[in-house]
């Protein structure tokens, strides 16, 4: 299968909508370890471009700079240093990189005094494995951007499952599976049981891709895997968020929320909960992806095996939720009289939970 050059034509809607997506999570990644008691951090971009498309749109290089500029009086507040990795393999993009990079360094002095940018141009098989000993170490952010099939092996995933405070986002050609799964090529890489993949809709063949990487995760692990599909002109692909700390899980769900309230799960509604707004004359009212989960999370408030405020912020977040949404409920079911508590909110938020450890105990008053 040939490698697609995403650089010679202006960056379509879904990659803009990836670069969102990543710039977005740096954003939110960024002042959790400026202002945490490390004092270096790293970025990989393995994947990383020219630094702009033809039309001069920003790349994820541009992307990072910028947002570590925004954050600049707190980086030397706290002395912290951000080292960063910026990969590209073809000596033509590696070039404009490099150029691209230095031209924005030049006009924003204060950001090149605050960053240590180490370039590359290799091959990610050979320079992933000299990474990993830094990986592991130090606070990491990790931008895996695979074109094609080659780079989406367990491995990646399962080696980075090994580090302790590393985030990821993995975007992932995700529709060639879906045309080219039986092959075996694409088995020697991802062995997908193709039959059973195809018993759902194209539209979610990302999720099944996340789906059996999960599946490779060592049981006791605590990664946590979430998915967002995104939709462009030539088929579905997607990124895959990993990370151990239910901070960043709760960061991460904040931001593909963000970019899209009606599911955060994709860039398009992938669930058609849109047509769910309206009361259908054969089926009855259909419940939107929001709904479907404050109707899980009332019967099990209400039948007492969620009981306190930790319990159901954990729960939210597994089921790929934001906080709001789960806190928005339990204050419904004490405005119905259902369930009791004595705090004035619910104090359903990580702050509330893991910062200050306040856990509060619902009290049922009407059962289901």
């Amino acid at each position: 299968m040939p490698v697609v050059d995403l650089h010679d034509k202006p960056f379509d809607e879904g990659t803009i909508a990836k670069l969102e997506l990543f710039e977005e999570y740096a954003k939110k990644w960024l002042p959790t370890f400026i202002m945490s008691p490390y004092k270096k951090v790293w970025i990989f971009d393995f994947f990383a471009g020219m630094g702009y498309d033809i039309a001069g749109t920003p790349g994820s290089p541009i992307r990072l700079l910028r947002q570590i500029k925004s954050h600049i009086g707190n980086i030397f507040q706290h002395n912290i240093r951000i080292n960063i990795c910026f990969n590209e393999l073809n000596e033509i993009k590696y070039k404009e990189l490099v150029e691209s990079c230095n031209r924005y360094l030049d006009e924003n002095t204060d950001v090149k005094r605050a960053i240590n940018i180490q370039y590359r141009k290799c091959d990610f098989q050979e320079l992933f494995p000299k990474c990993l000993s830094t990986i592991r170490k130090f606070p990491s952010l990790v931008y895996l951007d695979q074109n094609g099939i080659k780079f989406i092996a367990d491995y990646y995933i399962l080696e980075l499952e090994k580090t302790k405070t590393t985030d990821f986002l993995y975007y992932i050609s995700s529709s060639y599976f879906w045309r080219f799964g039986d092959t075996t090529s694409f088995k020697n890489v991802i062995d997908l049981d193709m039959v059973k993949v195809k018993q759902n809709p194209y539209k979610y063949i990302h999720v099944a891709i996340l789906n059996h990487l999960k599946s490779k995760l060592p049981k006791n692990s605590e990664l946590s895997l979430y998915p967002f599909t995104i939709k462009k002109p030539s088929g579905m692909y997607g990124v895959i968020f990993g990370a151990k700390h239910i901070r960043a899980v709760d960061k991460f769900l904040k931001t593909v929320w963000n970019l899209n309230e009606l599911n955060g799960a994709a860039n398009f509604d992938i669930d058609d909960d849109n047509s769910k707004l309206q009361l259908d004359l054969f089926e009855g009212k259909r419940l939107t992806k929001i709904e479907s989960f404050n109707n899980l999370l009332r019967r099990k408030v209400l039948s007492g095996e969620l009981k306190t405020n930790k319990e159901i912020y954990n729960f939210a977040l597994t089921e790929g939720h934001i906080c709001t949404h789960a806190s928005d409920e339990v204050k419904r079911m004490k405005k119905e009289d259902l369930i009791d508590y004595l705090e004035k909110s619910p104090l359903i938020n990580y702050e509330q939970v893991y910062k200050n450890k306040r856990i509060i105990q619902f009290k049922i008053k009407a059962n289901l």
